[in-house]
This record gives C-alpha cells, structure tokens and sequence, in this order.
C-alpha cells in the first residue's frame, strides 16, 4: 500500500464530458506521496504509462486569445 488517500480528482473536459487523462491526488503525508510516486510512477495502466510525480502550482502564464 501506497498508504492513505485524502482525496483524489479526475480533470475532465467541459466540452465532452471525458477525462483529460489527469488527476490530482492527495495524500495524508508527504512519506506516502513519496511512496505513492516510487510505487506508481512508471507503471503501465491501460497500455499507458503512468506518470506520477509532485504537484507543482502553476507559474502564471500569458493570457491566451
């Protein structure tokens, strides 16, 4: 076991209804989120290799359009 999961959110596209293909999950401490990501990252799901790593807060970006 990775250990506990706090909550987890699959991104979805407003448009179709479908997933992104992310998410966000976190977890109740920062050991298991570093064992989360030595467990999972790498692993095939689907035919689909996952990546798994820490969440970083987005830099600001220019405004698009």
């Amino acid at each position: 076991s990775a250990g506990s999961v706090e909550s987890a959110n699959v991104i979805m596209d407003r448009m179709t209804g479908r997933s992104r293909g992310f998410g966000f999950v976190e977890m109740s401490t920062d050991e298991d989120a570093q064992k989360a990501i030595e467990m999972f990252n790498g692993k095939d799901m689907g035919g689909r290799a996952l990546t798994v790593n820490e969440a970083k807060p987005m830099e600001s970006r220019a405004p698009r359009g």
